[in-house]
C-alpha cells in the first residue's frame, strides 16, 4: 500500500515527507503484503478545501505510525515517483575516472539569469568529456524557503506573500532564460511545486510546528529549480544534458553533532541505478540536498553544495573538483584584515583542512575528506573572473614552492576565531591524578559546550582550553560543580575565566620539522608588542594556535602575516613636521623606498602627514611623489589624537613609527603614551631628552621594558653617529670621563669664520643669509641648543642632571635679549663687537683660537656650556665650515680620545640621521642588516 501527499508526478521535487507535524518519518511508503492504493493530497483551491486536508493528515499520521509498527517488512521511501514494480531496464555501465570533471556552482554563482548563463557557457566550454555540475540554489533562495517554514510555524499570514515572492523570482528568471518546450516544461513543473508547498506550508501554520525532515524537504526545493533552469539552458546551447535529484543517489547517515556522514557503497549503488536509467555526457545535480538511508529527505548542512559536489566527485572518481565561488581562491590571510593577502596557487588537503577549521573562507573540512580517498584535487576559482588561475587543494609534495613567498617560508596562511574565552583549571592537586582531564571535559560536553583548543604544560599543574565566549558562564558553572570538593580542599586552586580572547592559527604543511618556525612567529608577536596567553601545537606540526587578546587580534594578524608573507619588514609612518627637515626626509624616503622594499625587503610606507594645521592621512600610503601638492588638495584640519590612531590602527601595517621632525615640547609629551601604545618614535627634538629628569627617566624605563623603540640620533649630532657610538662604549664595559665636543653646526661656522677683520655681527650676518643659523640667530648664540645636546648625552652616561644644573655662557648680549624682533637684535649686534674682538685677539696673540663647546665631566658629575680657547694644532682647531667634532675621552681612549667629526648641521644630514634611525628600526624588526 502507498500514500502519498501529493498528485503521481514524473518529478522527484514532489517528494513530501509523511509525518509532516509531529515526526521525522516519511509520508509515502510500502508493504509487500498490501495492495496499492494512493491518497493525494491535491494543492487547495480555498480556505475551505485546506481545512479539510486536515483529517486526512491526521489519518495519515495514524495509520504510517500503526503500519510502521505491524509491519518488519516496510520500506519507506519519500518520492512519489517510486513505484512498488520497477522498470525492467537495459543496463548501462557507468564510467568513471579522469574522464569526468565536478563543477559546483554556489548561489551567488546562479543569483541571476545573467549569471546562470555565464555558468552555461563555463560548462559548455569545458573540454572534458564527461561533466557534472553540482548547483546551489540561487543567491538569498534557500534563506527565503527556511523563512517560509519560520513565518508557517510561527502562524504568520505573510507566509503566503513570501511564497509567492519565491515563484516570481523563479517565474521571472525562467522567461528570461528559456523558450518553447523548455519554459513551457519548467514553468508547469514550478506551478506544480508551487502549490504542493502552499498545502503543506497551511498545515503547517495549522499545526504551529515543523519537523527538521520537513524543513529540509521545504528548504531544498530551491536547489531543484535551479538544475532544472540550468539544465535547460545547456540543452537550449545544443548539449544533451539531464538533470538530477541528489535525493535518489546521495544517501547519508545524521550523526548526533548535526552533521551527516555519506554512505558511499550504496550512494555508489544509486548512482549506477539512475545513470543506466539516464545515461548522459553532461548531469546537472542539486546541492545540498540528499536522503537518509530510509529514504526521508534530508540536507547536507552547512556548506552542503561544496560537501555534494566532493561527495559526486569521489563516486565518479573525478579528475578534478572545481568550487566556483565569488572569489579568486584561497587568501593567506582574510583579505578584510590584511589588505597584502594573497592568493595561494596550491594547498595541501592539510593545510586546508586546518584553515578552514579556524574560520578561512576555504572549504569545510568535511568537504575534503571524500576527494582524499582518491587524491582528487579540488580547484577554488572565481566565477566572475575566469582567467584567475584559483587555488588548487590537493596531496602536495613538501618539496613545492609556490605562492611568491620566501624559499625558506614553511607557512601558507593565518586564520582566526573571534569571540572566545579561556578557562583555566589549576592546582597542585591534579598533577598525576588520572582522569581529572577526563572529569574536566566531561563536564564540558555535559553542558554541549564546544572546545576549540587545550593546552596543558608538561607539570599537570593546569589545564586550559579555549570556548565560545557565549557558551563560557555554562562551563564555569559546570566545572565549579563539578571540583566543588576539589576546591574547597585546596587540591584546585581556582577555575579561572580569561573572556574577550581571539585565537590565531599558523598553518603550513612545510612547518614540520622545520626548525624556527615558531621562534619566527613568536618573534613577530613580540615586536608588535601582542602578548600570547596560550599555545597549542599538535604532534604532525601543521598548526600553531596562540591565543591573545581580542584588541590585539588583527594587529597580531598583520604581524605575523607581514613577517612571513610581505618583506620582511613592513613599517606604516607617520611623519610630524614636513618643515625643513621633514620635507627633506619625505625627499630622501621617496627616492629610496623602491630600493629599500627590492633589494632590503624593507618596506616603508607613509600613512600620514600633519603638520600644525593641516593633515594628510592614506589607508595605504601616501604617492611621496605628490605628497605636498595632496596636502594642500587633500588635507584635513589637523589632529593629533585621530593622525596617531590612523597611521595606527586604520590600515593592515603591523609596525607603526612616527617620526618627530618638530622642536615642540607638547609633541615630545606624547613620546611615552606612544611607546606605551606599542608604537616606535624617531626624532631629532631634543625637548623629551633634555627636558625634566623625571619624564626622561620613565620614557627611557618604559623603552627597556618593551619591545617599542625610541631612537634620537639626531637630537645630538644631526647625522653623526654621536648617540650609537657612546651607546657602545658603555655596552661594551668601558667608562667615561670626558665627552667635551662642539655640538652646534651654526656655532662651529660662525667661530671658524670669525677670524682676521671680520667682526662677529658680520659673520653672524652672512651665517643667517646662508641659511645656516635659526630665523633667531639669539635660538642658536644663545648656548641653549648646546645645552640640551649636553644633557642628553650626560643622562646617556648615567648622570642625572637636569638643565638648570649646566652653567651655560650664552652669547646674546644681556641688552639685546629682550629685543621684540630679529631685526631690532641685529641692528643693534655690532654694538658689542668689541668684547668679542677683544677675546679673539687675546687667543691670536697666545697662538690659539675661539671654539664655543659643551663639555661632559663624568668624574666630576657636572656638564657646562661655554666658550674656551685651544691651541691651533688641537683637533677642535682644524674644523671648517659648519662641522662640528666631537672626543670621547674614556677608560679605554683615556692618552688618544676617540673623536668623531663630520657635518652636524644642515637639512640634508639631519634628515640622513633620522632616516639612519629609521632603517636601523626595521632592522630591530627583522629586516636582513
Amino acid at each position: 500500500m502507498v500514500f502519498s501527499a501529493a498528485a503521481a508526478s514524473s518529478s522527484s521535487s514532489s517528494m513530501i515527507p509523511s509525518r509532516l507535524l509531529h515526526s521525522s518519518a516519511p509520508l509515502a511508503f510500502h508493504s509487500r503484503h498490501t495492495t496499492e492504493k494512493k491518497i493525494s493530497l491535491a494543492p487547495p483551491t480555498s480556505h475551505c478545501r485546506e481545512f479539510s486536508l486536515l483529517p486526512s493528515i491526521s489519518r495519515m499520521c495514524f495509520v504510517s505510525q500503526r503500519v510502521k509498527k505491524e509491519s518488519s517488512n516496510l520500506r519507506i521511501f519519500a518520492s512519489a515517483t517510486d513505484i512498488s514494480v520497477e522498470k525492467s531496464v537495459e543496463e548501462v555501465h557507468l564510467p568513471k575516472g579522469d574522464m569526468w570533471s565536478v563543477h559546483k556552482f554556489g548561489g551567488t554563482c546562479v543569483g541571476s539569469s545573467e549569471r546562470i548563463k555565464n555558468v552555461a557557457e563555463v560548462i559548455i566550454s569545458d573540454a572534458t568529456e564527461r561533466k557534472l555540475v553540482v548547483v546551489s540554489a540561487m543567491s538569498k533562495v534557500t534563506d527565503m524557503m527556511y523563512d517560509l517554514i519560520h513565518k508557517a510555524q510561527s502562524r504568520d499570514d505573510s507566509y503566503l506573500s513570501a511564497l509567492d515572492a519565491v515563484f516570481e523570482k523563479h517565474k521571472s528568471t525562467a522567461h528570461d532564460l528559456l523558450d518553447g518546450d523548455e519554459l513551457t516544461g519548467f514553468l508547469s513543473q514550478l506551478h506544480h511545486d508551487i502549490n504542493n508547498l502552499k498545502a503543506m506550508l497551511r498545515a503547517i501554520y495549522i499545526a504551529g510546528h515543523a519537523t527538521e525532515s520537513f524543513s529540509d524537504f521545504v528548504a531544498g526545493h530551491g536547489e531543484l529549480w535551479s538544475a532544472q533552469m540550468l539544465a535547460a539552458v545547456v540543452r537550449q546551447n545544443g548539449v544533451d544534458c539531464t538533470w538530477m535529484d541528489t535525493r535518489d543517489v546521495i544517501i547519508v547517515n545524521p550523526t548526533s553533532a548535526n552533521q551527516v556522514d555519506p554512505d558511499f557503497m550504496e550512494s555508489e549503488r544509486k548512482l549506477e541505478k539512475w545513470f543506466s536509467q539516464k545515461p548522459t555526457k553532461t548531469i546537472i545535480a542539486t546541492g545540498f540536498i540528499a536522503s537518509t538511508p530510509v529514504n526521508i529527505p534530508t540536507t547536507l548542512k552547512r556548506d552542503g553544495s561544496d560537501f555534494s559536489a566532493a561527495i559526486m566527485g569521489s563516486l565518479v572518481k573525478a579528475g578534478q573538483v572545481t568550487i566556483w565561488t565569488d572569489v579568486d581562491g584561497v587568501y593567506s590571510a582574510d583579505p578584510r584584515k590584511v589588505s597584502e593577502a594573497v592568493i595561494l596557487k596550491k594547498l595541501s588537503y592539510q593545510e586546508a583542512w586546518e584553515m578552514s577549521y579556524f574560520g578561512a573562507n576555504v572549504l569545510h573540512p568535511r568537504t575534503i575528506i571524500p576527494v582524499m580517498r582518491y587524491d582528487i584535487p579540488i580547484v577554488i576559482r572565481n566565477i566572475f573572473n575566469p582567467s584567475a588561475p584559483g587555488t588548487m587543494i590537493c596531496r602536495s609534495s613538501v618539496s613545492e614552492n609556490e605562492d611568491g613567498q620566501k624559499e625558506d617560508s614553511p607557512v601558507k596562511g593565518f586564520a582566526t576565531i573571534d569571540n572566545l574565552a579561556l578557562v583555566n583549571v589549576e592546582g597542585t592537586g591534579m598533577a598525576g591524578v588520572p582522569g581529572t582531564a577526563n572529569a574536566i571535559f566531561g563536564a564540558v560536553k555535559d553542558v554541549g559546550a564546544n572546545v576549540i583548543m587545550i593546552s596543558q604544560a608538561s607539570s599537570e599543574h593546569s589545564v586550559c582550553f579555549a570556548v565560545p565566549e557565549k557558551e563560557v558562564k555554562a562551563v564555569a558553572e559546570a566545572l565549579q560543580s563539578r571540583f566543588r570538593e576539589a576546591l574547597n580542599a585546596g587540591r584546585l586552586s581556582q577555575v579561572q575565566i580569561i573572556p574577550n580572547c581571539s585565537i590565531l592559527a599558523t598553518v603550513g604543511q612545510k612547518m614540520a620539522s622545520t626548525p624556527g618556525v615558531s621562534a619566527t612567529l613568536f618573534n613577530a608577536l613580540a615586536k608588535a608588542n601582542i602578548n600570547v596567553r596560550a599555545i597549542a601545537q599538535g604532534c604532525s606540526e601543521y598548526n600553531i594556535t596562540v591565543v591573545i587578546k581580542r584588541e590585539d587580534c588583527i594587529r597580531a594578524l598583520r604581524a605575523v602575516h607581514s613577517r612571513f608573507y610581505l618583506s620582511r619588514t613592513t613599517i606604516a609612518m607617520g611623519i610630524i613636521g614636513p618643515g625643513l627637515i621633514g620635507a627633506t626626509l619625505l625627499d630622501q624616503l621617496r627616492d629610496q623606498t623602491a630600493v629599500l622594499k627590492e633589494e632590503f625587503n624593507i618596506d616603508l610606507r607613509v600613512m600620514g602627514i600633519t603638520g600644525s594645521k593641516t593633515m594628510l592621512l592614506s589607508d595605504m600610503g601616501i604617492d611621496l611623489l605628490r605628497w605636498q601638492e595632496l596636502l594642500k588638495e587633500k588635507g584635513e584640519v589637523a589632529d593629533l589624537e585621530k593622525f596617531t590612531y590612523h597611521v595606527r590602527g586604520n590600515h593592515f601595517i603591523p609596525n607603526t613609527v612616527l617620526v618627530d621632525c618638530t622642536a615642540d615640547s607638547n609633541i615630545a609629551s606624547c613620546y611615552h603614551d606612544w611607546l606605551r601604545k606599542g608604537i616606535h618614535v624617531i626624532t631629532p627634538n631634543k625637548k623629551a631628552n633634555s627636558g625634566p629628569l623625571d619624564q626622561y627617566s620613565k620614557l627611557r624605563s618604559l623603552q627597556r621594558k618593551s619591545y617599542t623603540h625610541y631612537f634620537y640620533e639626531a637630537t645630538v649630532g644631526a647625522g653623526l653617529p654621536i648617540i650609537s657610538t657612546l651607546r657602545g662604549l658603555l655596552e661594551t664595559g668601558d667608562k667615561i670621563l670626558r665627552i667635551e665636543g662642539i655640538f652646534s653646526g651654526t656655532l662651529s661656522y660662525l667661530f671658524n669664520n670669525f677670524v682676521g677683520t671680520q667682526t662677529f655681527s658680520e659673520v653672524v650676518s652672512e651665517a643667517k643669509a646662508a641659511g645656516y643659523t635659526e630665523p633667531d640667530p639669539r635660538d642658536d648664540l644663545s648656548g641653549t641648543d648646546v645645552a640640551r645636546k649636553v644633557i642628553i648625552l650626560a643622562r646617556e652616561s648615567g648622570l642625572k642632571l637636569e638643565l638648570a644644573d649646566l652653567p651655560i655662557q650664552s652669547l646674546v648680549p644681556e641688552p639685546l635679549r629682550a629685543c621684540a624682533s630679529v631685526g631690532e637684535f641685529m641692528e643693534n649686534l655690532p654694538q658689542f663687537d668689541q668684547d668679542l674682538a677683544k677675546e679673539r685677539q687675546q687667543a691670536e696673540d697666545a697662538g690659539e683660537v675661539l671654539r664655543y663647546v659643551g663639555v661632559v665631566d663624568a668624574v666630576n658629575k657636572k656638564g657646562i656650556v661655554e666658550l674656551r680657547r685651544y691651541e691651533k694644532d688641537h683637533p677642535f682647531a682644524q674644523l671648517s665650515g659648519s662641522d662640528n667634532i666631537i672626543a670621547f675621552t674614556t677608560t679605554r681612549y683615556k692618552e688618544q680620545p676617540l673623536i668623531v667629526r663630520g657635518p652636524g648641521a644642515g637639512a640634508q644630514v639631519t634628515a640622513g640621521g633620522i632616516f639612519s634611525d629609521i632603517l636601523r628600526l626595521a632592522s630591530y624588526l627583522g629586516a636582513p642588516s
